[in-house]
């Protein structure tokens, strides 16, 4: 195999679910431009729309599916949907999550309902899209690799009322790792990648603050707030055969954060 080909996608079949969002929309653009057929799944039309343009610009097809990945029917039926249309999965990235800020509360009076809120948004949503696409998977003979995003904040704590987000990013490490050792039989490889803060559309009016920007900044040993692109790298190493002997891993994505801790 050329050295190129290693990190190619060409006439793989990749779903991102969460591709609608402030990350999901250029993973789709870079999977897009690695060769991939490119099945996208939101809840945001706007983003949904904004994927499609980023597929097609990079030169393939985008099957795009409103969906919400914490119900079962909804997940289950997406998969189905892009197993008749496109013929296959291959790699399935998991890119739907968030919330951290929208749920701040002392651990000791957390509200269930906003657990249950965090837990669904980020966990519920890793597990029953990787359990369609794996069952895809398995029935096709042929692997495939399923790449989770996860958070730095799976590794650590912080005093500021994220009960909920931290243990569900903490589970989908765990999780990524779970499903790494039961399904290696199949050939399915499971990693997770692990950034700190990025720049979205979504973080914008919290980084317009300078305050809350320059205490960031100083906390990450490279100095700078990650941007989505920052990720492709890592992403496009765990969905291609550049790591076919690679699973079980959350590589953290942090500008050195997690070293200093």
């Amino acid at each position: 195999m050329s050295e190129p080909d290693r990190f190619a996608l060409s006439g793989r079949v990749a779903i991102v679910a969460g591709g609608s969002g402030g990350i999901g929309v250029p993973i789709c653009a870079a999977l897009a431009a690695a060769g991939a057929h490119i099945a996208v799944i939101g809840r945001s039309e706007t983003g949904l729309a904004q994927a499609r343009r980023a597929v097609e610009s990079a030169g393939s097809r985008a099957l795009v599916i409103a969906a919400d990945m914490a119900s079962q029917a909804d997940a289950d039926s997406a998969v189905e949907q892009i197993v008749q249309q496109l013929g296959r999965v291959d790699v399935l990235v998991n890119a739907v999550g968030g919330g951290a800020g929208t749920a701040l509360y002392p651990a000791e009076s957390y509200p269930k309902a906003e657990w249950d809120r965090i837990l669904d948004l980020n966990l519920t949503t890793t597990l029953l899209p990787s359990q369609a696409a794996a069952r895809a998977m398995i029935a096709s003979g042929s692997g495939g690799s399923i790449v989770n995003v996860s958070s730095v904040r799976g590794q650590l704590g912080i005093d500021a009322g994220y009960s909920a987000y931290v243990a569900a990013k903490g589970a989908i490490d765990a999780l990524t790792r779970q499903l790494a050792t039961e399904w290696a039989k199949y050939r399915i490889r499971v990693n997770a990648i692990s950034p700190t803060f990025i720049r979205t559309p979504q973080t914008a009016s919290l980084l317009a603050d300078q305050q809350f920007y320059d205490r960031l900044v100083a906390r990450i040993p490279l100095r700078r707030i990650a941007e989505a692109d920052d990720l492709i790298g890592a992403l496009l190493l765990f969905c291609s055969p550049a790591s076919a002997f690679v699973t079980g891993q959350v590589l953290t994505l942090d500008g050195g954060l997690t070293a200093t801790q």
